[in-house]
């Protein structure tokens, strides 16, 4: 297989990893945040001040706690190097975006999230 073919696997298999974590959020599937997700990945973001928490643990509770509302789905950027990757995703709601960072290895043959950093763009009111 050449390298341009493995990097195009590689790119099917890690979109694949990223529509879990959008299933996950969108349809609140925390099942989906497990198939996305290392178990040890980590969610960080500032609010008032540094964050940090596990993330199948977060998005889970935050999807138990929240009833799922419609949602735009990005995929913005997505680059490979190896065995490691990231991708900027938008997460489009009605009055804010998150604008999440994805940082993925490729462990045991699949794709998994490790950490994702995050912030949440407002919208502005247009008319």
């Amino acid at each position: 297989m050449t390298q341009l073919q493995a990097q195009d696997n590689d790119l099917q298999l890690i979109e694949k990893t990223i529509n879990y974590y959008f299933d996950g959020m969108t349809m609140h599937n925390k099942e989906s945040f497990e198939k996305a997700f290392h178990s040890s990945a980590t969610m960080k973001w500032i609010d008032k001040k540094y964050e940090e928490v596990n993330a199948i643990e977060a998005l889970s509770e935050y999807a138990n706690s929240n009833d799922p509302v419609e949602t735009k789905t990005y995929m913005i950027a997505i680059n490979i190097a190896g065995d490691a990757a990231n991708a900027q995703l938008e997460l489009e709601y009605d009055t804010f975006s998150y604008i999440d960072f994805m940082h993925l290895l490729k462990i045991d043959g699949k794709w998994k999230i490790v950490s994702k950093t995050y912030s949440t763009r407002t919208k502005s009111n247009k008319k």
